[in-house]
Parts: structure tokens; C-alpha cells; sequence
């Protein structure tokens, strides 16, 4: 278990009436990027919070690289950087001068960490300008390079991507995926935007009404979301018979008496096509289909997107 940095057992919390995580037990291991996807009221930052030391579960324990004792979690937390909801600031402050307090809060002896920061963040330029004149966006910047002023091992983001324009989520893209490559930062990082976490995470965590109701791969998630060619006809043995004999596919599954998927020739479909119209069968469908991650999470919650 020396690559598992974050655990979770049977986690549990309410507010009045109200279950916000109910028996949450999951791993993070060491340089993975988790997207942590659930609807508006999942438990997405309830957990998040709980994991940071804002609030505190009613039942079950935790551990952060690998302590779980309640006073040496308070000191291993230093190792994590987050931002939850929002990112705190000071809007007197410069930019500057919020990331200085920062490393002088976290004890970082290394002075020049914030001006590193604030060019990797693009937001050098107006390093001394008040925060209180950003727009959304800068401001979402500076917390993410407040998350990083400790140099964390750990980064917990709740929407980070909230307010930026497609420009800048790309940028924050690449620049997360290079920390995690170069630096071996383990993520777990909420989203509404699922395409951004299809192109950024390795791993996904997927809570429901409180529950965590699965855990997978990106790898896994590809194999689920598999593209195929669906096909609908009358002349079910006559398709499987062309499928097999001609175009020399057996990767494929029969659903009911008049569908058929077929996991290949979903980049060229036309030849399935070629193929029936040589020998004469009828289609009243044939089409590639697969799901995105958006579809993914649908068909296993059931019901409107709300993430």
C-alpha cells in the first residue's frame, strides 16, 4: 500500500436530514490524476472539505500519506495544496502579495517561488495589482498558484476551470498534466466541463446522491465507452453469417433478435454496408455509436446532467 497517498473508509455525513456522503470509501494512489465527477449536491466538495480539514466527517476514518491520526494528518496536510469552492483571497492585496503570505504561512524558505508562480500562471504582468480589480479568471489562476505555493504533493481543486475562457482551460490543461508528468503531483479534481477531465485525468471517481458508485481507469472508461457499429435487421443469421464468413469479424454481440453491434469497421462502416448490399440484407439501422464520458455518467446515474 506505498503508493496509495489518500483513503477513505465508510465516510459519512449529514446535514440535518440530509446525507451528504453516505459510506464513501475510496484510494488515491501516487501519481494519478482523479477526476471527481457527481451532480450539483453529490458530495463532491463535502468530501473535499472533509479531506482538507474543513469540516469533519459524523463516521468513518481517513488516511494522508498514510497517517491517520488526527494530529498527524493536521501536520501531513502541509504536503497538500487545494482549492475548495473558491479560491480564498485577500482583494486589498496584490497578487504578489497574497502568494508571499502564502509561502510565509506554509513556512516555504524559497523566495523565489512566487514570482515563478505567478509567470507560470501568466499573471506576472500584474503582479502588483489588487486583487479586488481581477477579473474571475485571474482570480482563478492566482488560487491555483496559491495551491502551489507549498510545492504540494497532493492537489485537491474544486472546479478549477470555473471562469476561465477555452483558451485558458487549455492552458490550465497542459500545465496540470505537466505537473503531474514532471513532478509526480497526485490530483483529484472536480469538474463541470467532463470533455476537460476525459483529456486530463488517468483515473475517475463517480459519486451519486452521497455514494460513490464507481471507481475506474481511463482505460476502463475507453473499454465501457467502446465505439461499435449497431445494426438493426430482420435478417439477424443472415448479418452474423456475412459478419463471420466475409468480412472474418468475431468481435461482436448479439443484443436481442434485431441488433447486432459490431466492435470493428467503426472507422469505416461503409464496408459492413458494402457487404449486406452485396448479399441482399435489409438494415433499417446501421450506425456507429459510443458513449462520451457525459453519456457514460448518464447512463449509470440515470437522469438529467446536472455536474
Amino acid at each position: 500500500m506505498e503508493n496509495v497517498i489518500l483513503q477513505t473508509k465508510n465516510i459519512k455525513k449529514s446535514y440535518r436530514h440530509f446525507k451528504a456522503l453516505d459510506d464513501v470509501s475510496i484510494i488515491l494512489e501516487t501519481g494519478h490524476i482523479y477526476g471527481f465527477i457527481g451532480e450539483n449536491g453529490a458530495g463532491k466538495t463535502t468530501l473535499m472539505r472533509i479531506l482538507t480539514g474543513l469540516s469533519f466527517p459524523a463516521f468513518g476514518t481517513y488516511s494522508l500519506f498514510g497517517e491517520s491520526d488526527p494530529g498527524k494528518i493536521q501536520n501531513v496536510r502541509r504536503r497538500i495544496g487545494s482549492i475548495i469552492e473558491k479560491p480564498a483571497l485577500y482583494s486589498e492585496f496584490s497578487a504578489y502579495r497574497n502568494l508571499e503570505l502564502q509561502r510565509m504561512l506554509l513556512g516555504n524558505p524559497d523566495k523565489t517561488v512566487c514570482d515563478e508562480l505567478l509567470k507560470l500562471l501568466d499573471l506576472y504582468d500584474v503582479r502588483n495589482k489588487k486583487v479586488k480589480e481581477f477579473s474571475m479568471g485571474m482570480k482563478q489562476r492566482l488560487g491555483i498558484a496559491l495551491a502551489l505555493v507549498g510545492k504540494p504533493e497532493l492537489l485537491i481543486l474544486d472546479e478549477p476551470v470555473n471562469g476561465l475562457d477555452p483558451k485558458n482551460i487549455s492552458v490550465l490543461r497542459m500545465l496540470l498534466k505537466k505537473l503531474n508528468e514532471e513532478h509526480g503531483i497526485t490530483m483529484l479534481i472536480s469538474s463541470h466541463i467532463l470533455s476537460e477531465l476525459y483529456l486530463l485525468a488517468t483515473d475517475y471517481i463517480i459519486i451519486h446522491k452521497g455514494k460513490v458508485i464507481e471507481s475506474l481507469s481511463h482505460d476502463q472508461l475507453e473499454a465501457n465507452c467502446e465505439k461499435y457499429v449497431k445494426i438493426q435487421t430482420n435478417s439477424l443469421p443472415q448479418c452474423v453469417t456475412v459478419i463471420e464468413k466475409e468480412l472474418n469479424v468475431l468481435d461482436y454481440k448479439v443484443i436481442d433478435d434485431k441488433t447486432l453491434h459490431v466492435y470493428a469497421f467503426t472507422e469505416e462502416p461503409w464496408r459492413i454496408s458494402q457487404a449486406f448490399t452485396k448479399n441482399s440484407i435489409a438494415v433499417s439501422e446501421l450506425s456507429v455509436c459510443g458513449q462520451s464520458l457525459e453519456e457514460y455518467f448518464l447512463s449509470i446515474t440515470g437522469g438529467k446532467s446536472d455536474v
